[in-house]
């Protein structure tokens, strides 16, 4: 009973994605049907062909009785069709190619643009090679599906319609026999096909875990090879490689099946066909040209069945593919937000009786309370796992807080448009991001606008400069991800905010990648950029927020602590004891 279950969900989901996929194709409604057109006319062409030759072939009437002159007339239109549908076809086929294609970029690009709304909370819990394979894998495949479906299915539609009405024309009760055998061809089709786009869906699902592992390893070499993890990390893709194997395995065996099964039973039909119309030459129906159109109109007939029944095998698993691409985009967005925005930021932060957790199970920050006044150093210092980064995840806003709430200068952040918020923070933390381009590209991203004068100038001010003007072409030197080393990219990390200076900063251990020497300069940079504007730090070397207006200090989620370094000290408490397990050794 579950078996049977299984297969009706199964169908349900392929023909709901199915449906799905004909709204993006909506969208090029007029291609659509100028190709069923070309289909048509491609179709009608082909099938009068054998018309014209049965009637080439009834010109030899006995032993030198040939009329050559009706014969080459009808050869020469045979050749006349033959050159249109030629045509018809390549055009179709050009249609096909363009719609297919922008139907698959329209499904892209909108993949991308859900991505970008989607919370954290999503790109958290799925890896990130599992999320690049529905965009990317997902989508060829459902490329090719679609491309092979267009092609085949419309003509295949109409040639089955068309060879009907032809064979009508020449004989309806052997017409009638065919149509009567038809539905064999037809349900062993649909029985495979039902079995198969659970198998494919569990290929592409093994495929997205596959790519996802080898983005991991081979984003992570050094650490693999440094703690001699090769073996290991080779054993989990031979099971993840394997898995895909058997699931691929499974899903071409039945797949296979579909287009033998139905060529055994079209050959059954095709020989009683010519049974049939050997039995009736004699009386006289039926002339020896017009079986040979029967026989032709009847191997065309069949042949669609054929190539439906490999286009089936191909749609399945194009679906299974375009039904993980539409499970991304259908999951839930960010909160859809106000169109407030927040202008003349002063920087007065209010934090109040905010509860957060990522997991219902395990709670994290709870009744957490703080006003800032603009202008102000908070400095937020506690033990690894206790909320720092968390605190900061809701001040931007990448997380929206349980309960409670914060506000910017009276306003509540859920009031207002994540853009403005995001864009009144100047943010460098401790993972660094380089994108593919110029050097002036990753500086300017706060601030495109920005002329080369400035962008030198921020570069000065935050000591990047140096390394900048050594590169190949300077400001135009193409960088990625591993161009720099950790310590620069984080300096130009902290040259984009200096750019930009908005009215407030985050600083999430800026300067843990940088030289115990370019740190001071750099501390000195801060200085500048932090005055007259409300500053948050996390910082694990407490020497760097000694001059920090108040200190948070956190654990468990909480505020324990708060204070300048001198109350805090003189208070005797945990943060005392944090400061002293840093600076024991020293004193010593």
């Amino acid at each position: 009973m579950s078996k049977v279950t299984t297969n009706d969900t199964s169908r349900g989901k392929s023909s709901e994605t199915f449906f799905k996929v004909l709204r993006f194709i909506g969208r090029y409604r007029f291609l659509l049907i100028l190709s069923i057109i070309l289909a048509a006319v491609t179709v009608i062409l082909q099938l009068y062909v054998p018309i014209l030759f049965g009637n080439a072939i009834d010109q030899v009437v006995a032993e030198k009785q040939v009329n050559f002159e009706m014969m080459w007339y009808y050869l020469s239109r045979i050749l006349v069709m033959v050159i249109l549908s030629s045509v018809a076809t390549w055009l179709m086929n050009v249609i096909n190619n363009r719609m297919t294609y922008q139907t698959v970029k329209d499904i892209r690009a909108k993949a991308i643009r859900h991505i970008q709304k989607l919370p954290l909370s999503y790109l958290d819990g799925h890896s990130t090679g599992d999320i690049i394979s529905r965009v990317i894998a997902d989508a060829d495949i459902l490329s090719d599906g679609l491309l092979l479906g267009f092609t085949q299915l419309f003509s295949g539609i109409v040639t089955i319609i068309g060879t009907l009405i032809f064979m009508f024309s020449k004989n309806f009760w052997i017409t009638l026999m065919v149509i009567v055998l038809t539905p064999l061809s037809f349900l062993v089709a649909k029985f495979i096909s039902s079995h198969t786009f659970q198998m494919f869906r569990k290929q592409s699902d093994a495929r997205g875990r596959q790519t996802a592992l080898i983005e991991e390893m081979i984003g992570n070499q050094k650490v693999v090879q440094a703690f001699g993890y090769e073996e290991k990390s080779s054993e989990r893709f031979a099971k993840v490689n394997e898995e895909l194997q058997e699931c691929s395995l499974k899903a071409v065996f039945y797949s296979s099946l579909t287009n033998p099964s139905t060529r055994f039973i079209n050959n059954v039909i095709y020989a009683c066909v010519a049974l049939a119309g050997a039995f009736i030459i004699p009386g006289g129906k039926l002339t020896v040209g017009g079986l040979s159109v029967l026989l032709s109109y009847a191997n065309q007939y069949m042949k669609p069945f054929n190539d439906i029944s490999s286009v089936v095998t191909e749609l399945q698993n194009a679906l299974a593919c375009a039904g993980r691409i539409f499970d991304l985009l259908e999951e839930e967005p960010e909160v859809a937000e106000t169109s407030d925005t927040l202008k003349d930021v002063k920087g007065e932060v209010d934090i109040k009786n905010v509860c957060f957790h990522y997991d219902e199970s395990k709670k994290l920050i709870e009744d957490f309370n703080l006003h800032v006044k603009p202008g102000m150093r908070v400095a937020i210092v506690g033990p690894t796992g206790c909320g720092k980064s968390t605190f900061i995840n809701l001040l931007m806003r990448f997380y929206d807080v349980n309960s409670g709430s914060i506000s910017v200068d009276g306003k509540p952040i859920r009031d207002i448009t994540r853009h403005s918020l995001r864009s009144s923070y100047g943010m460098v933390l401790q993972e660094t991001w380089i994108k593919n381009g110029t050097v002036r590209d990753n500086i300017s991203i706060g601030k495109p606008e920005a002329t080369d004068t400035e962008i030198i100038e921020a570069a000065k001010l935050t000591h990047s400069w140096e390394f900048i003007r050594r590169l190949p072409k300077g400001l135009d030197t193409m960088l990625n991800e591993d161009s720099l080393s950790q310590g620069q990219k984080q300096l130009l990390c902290i040259t984009r905010v200096m750019l930009c200076l908005p009215p407030m900063l985050i600083l999430d251990e800026a300067t843990s990648s940088i030289d115990t020497r370019t740190e001071l300069q750099i501390q000195e940079a801060f200085e500048r950029m932090m005055e007259g504007r409300t500053s948050f730090i996390v910082a694990h070397r407490l020497s760097t927020i000694r001059n920090a207006d108040l200190i948070l200090v956190m654990k468990d989620g909480s505020i324990i602590e708060q204070g300048t370094h001198d109350e805090l000290i003189a208070k005797g408490g945990f943060y005392h004891t944090l400061y002293n397990s840093q600076f024991a050794k020293v004193s010593e």
